[in-house]
């Protein structure tokens, strides 16, 4: 399995994953920069912002979240939001 050098923990190398996520730049340089465990831990974190936030992935602004989102976490390029746990069930999707 081919190794690259992990964006999120430089100077170590990761599994890279075996294609790009998505067809698009995001998509190669996630597939150039991120290892494949980094990409397992978004996933999860991904779960977690559609369930918290309501979102519904077929909708493009809900897409374009996940993708700020996506930059902000993996690259560190922007704010990552944070869930608060003690609101569940009040909060409206992102805006």
């Amino acid at each position: 399995m081919e190794q690259i050098d992990c964006r999120r923990h430089p100077g170590e190398h990761g599994p890279a994953l075996a294609r790009a996520p998505f067809r698009s730049e995001l998509g190669e340089r996630i597939l150039r920069e991120i290892c494949a465990p980094c990409w397992r831990d978004w996933l999860q974190h991904q779960t977690l912002l559609i369930n918290h936030f309501g979102l519904n992935p077929r909708k493009p602004a809900s897409r374009e979240f996940l993708y700020a989102q996506i930059r902000a976490v993996l690259f560190g390029e922007g704010d990552a939001v944070q869930i608060d746990t003690s609101k569940q069930g009040t909060i409206a999707p992102p805006s």
